[in-house]
C-alpha cells in the first residue's frame, strides 16, 4: 500500500505492485526512496515483444507491462527488416563513411510507436522519455529539435544522458514508460 498525494494535501491510498522489482529497478528505487511500500507479488507482469520492432540484442522482451504501466526496453534505430543501423555506413574495419543522425533520430522514433501500438498504447500514453546519446555535444541540439516535432502536444518527462557506448553501432537509444488506459 503507498499513500499518494491527494487534492489539498488528503492523501489517496493506492496498492502498486510489480512481480520483478529488478526490471524496473529505476522506478522501483524512487518509490522505496520516496516512503512507499510495495508488494511485489500481487501483481502479474506480461512480456510484449513486436514482431514488427527490431529484435532485442539481449534476452528481454521490447516491453513489460505492470497493472497499466508500460516499461519499453532501450529501444534503438535499427532497421526491423533489415537490421541496418539507418543513415549509417561502415568501412569493413568499422569507420564511418557516411552518418546521418537525424534519419537514426526519426528511425527511434518510428521503433518506439510500433512498441507501444503492439503493446495496446499510443504515443500519447507516454509520461517519460530517457535517451541515451553517444555523442551529446555533436547530437543533443538536433535530437531536441526533432524530439520537440514528435512531442509538440504531449509532454512527456524526459532525461537526457551522455553515455560513451551502445552494444551495436547506433548513436542514440530510448528508454520509455507510458501509462496505458485499463
Amino acid at each position: 500500500m503507498a499513500i499518494l498525494p491527494g487534492e489539498s494535501g488528503a492523501g489517496v491510498v493506492k496498492q502498486l505492485r510489480f512481480s520483478h522489482p529488478n526490471n524496473h529497478s529505476a522506478i522501483f528505487n524512487r518509490l522505496i526512496r520516496g516512503g512507499y511500500t510495495i508488494n511485489h507479488s500481487a501483481m502479474p507482469s506480461e512480456k510484449i515483444n513486436a514482431t514488427n520492432a527490431p529484435k532485442p540484442v539481449g534476452l528481454y522482451p521490447h516491453a513489460r507491462r505492470v497493472g497499466n504501466l508500460l516499461f519499453l526496453s532501450g529501444i534503438g534505430p535499427r532497421d526491423p527488416e533489415t537490421d541496418a543501423v539507418p543513415g549509417l555506413k561502415q568501412s569493413p574495419s568499422g569507420n564511418y563513411l557516411e552518418f546521418d543522425f537525424e534519419a537514426q533520430c526519426h528511425s527511434v522514433f518510428r521503433n518506439v510507436r510500433k512498441v507501444l501500438e503492439a503493446s495496446g498504447g499510443r504515443w500519447e500514453n507516454l509520461v517519460d522519455v530517457t535517451v541515451f546519446l553517444t555523442n551529446m555535444k555533436r547530437d543533443f541540439h538536433t535530437y531536441n529539435r526533432i524530439y520537440a516535432e514528435y512531442f509538440q502536444d504531449s509532454q512527456p518527462c524526459r532525461t537526457t544522458v551522455g553515455i560513451d557506448a551502445l552494444p551495436t553501432p547506433i548513436c542514440i537509444e530510448l528508454k520509455c514508460i507510458a501509462v496505458l488506459e485499463e
